[in-house]
């Protein structure tokens, strides 16, 4: 079977401080269903590293669960997300925003899986009335899903769009942890110091096993989040394993080590793929993915010892992702696989 390892973060195991960190929480009873000291520390801590003092923390264990609970909870059945086309609630969520919580979504063209200002303006209804859904929420991802990052300047300008137009700006943030760590900033620069309103924060795809939490900035906007969460099954009742990991994850800022790991081997990846004939790289590595265009001919001999997403096969566009266990031997190994692969045939003498 060829290798899951570059196939997605989500191939990773658990950080070993967060299995440390789940077998000390699993020492004797708490309270079910986030009534636990666990929990308590989590939601102040997140607040903290966030910017946002005031801020409802909702943990969860599930990405989507997550973006679901953030949408669900700030919109009615009569209105409408507007998100990138490229969007993960639009392209890898099974029609959940739509079906669970009840909203149209308003796709916008993308450059590198990135919203402009420009973009979401043109995408705004130029008249109101009965005959539309109503905008009422911006979605952005960080990082995309083409492995580009917004910088603080592009999300505060962003949020500055949302909210002139009435709009609330939301975070798929599955993969924040990797775009503050590749960009050097803090998290509070990505959230609350540029006006985002409602967060996913992501914590499964950065070594935990499966914790997510849902943040609104100013809990009046979600009054009802908490039997949402109940109603989509996002409830944990032994809630302080979720918790405890997130707790793992933002002490002494271990998030960003752990993250600069596998950034780093994402960029040792795309250099030796850039190097090899006939491969060309799509883009710059600014997280954890790699995107890079191959020939037919070794994207399928390569296929056969190690799994990859295809993103364009006309283009021969595939996606390869990095993690924090990924080691330089590995990397090694998928690159010498690939040069092989690549090489002209000898002539028979």
């Amino acid at each position: 079977m060829p290798s899951p390892r570059f196939a997605s973060d989500n191939v990773a195991g658990a950080h070993p401080t967060v299995l440390e960190a789940l077998v000390r929480c699993n020492d004797g009873p708490a309270t079910a269903y986030g009534d636990d000291p666990w929990t308590r520390r989590a939601q102040q801590r997140i607040r903290e590293v966030l910017g946002l003092p005031e801020a409802a923390v909702w943990p969860v264990f599930g990405g989507t669960g997550a973006n679901i609970l953030a949408l669900r909870a700030v919109t009615h059945r009569v209105d409408s997300v507007v998100c990138a086309s490229s969007s993960h609630i639009a392209n890898a969520e099974t029609g959940a925003p739509e079906l669970v919580a009840g909203v149209a979504l308003v796709l916008v063209p993308q450059v590198g899986g990135k919203l402009t200002p420009e973009a979401v303006r043109a995408a705004l209804p130029q008249r109101d009335g009965d005959h539309r859904p109503r905008p009422r929420v911006l979605s952005v991802a960080q990082a995309t899903e083409r492995g580009t990052v917004y910088t603080p300047d592009e999300l505060a300008a962003l949020a500055e769009v949302a909210h002139a137009h009435d709009l609330l700006l939301h975070v798929d943030g599955a993969r924040l942890p990797a775009a503050a760590a590749a960009l050097g900033c803090s998290l509070a620069a990505l959230v609350g110091e540029v006006g985002v309103d409602v967060l996913s924060f992501g914590g499964t795809k950065a070594g935990l096993v499966a914790a997510e939490a849902v943040v609104f900035a100013d809990p009046a906007r979600a009054p009802d989040a908490g039997r949402h969460r109940k109603q989509i099954t996002q409830l944990a009742s032994k809630q302080r394993f979720v918790s405890a990991q997130l707790l793992a994850l933002l002490e002494d800022e271990a998030w960003r080590g752990w993250c600069l790991h596998a950034h780093d081997r994402a960029v040792r990846l795309a250099e030796g793929l850039a190097a090899v004939p006939g491969a060309r790289l799509a883009a710059p590595v600014e997280t954890n993915a790699v995107f890079v265009h191959l020939p037919a001919e070794v994207r399928a001999r390569l296929a056969a010892r190690w799994s990859f997403e295809t993103y364009d096969p006309s283009a021969g566009l595939v996606r390869l992702m990095t993690a924090w266990d990924v080691t330089d031997a590995e990397v090694d190994a998928l690159l010498a696989d690939a040069r092989r692969e690549a090489a002209p045939p000898r002539s028979a003498e």
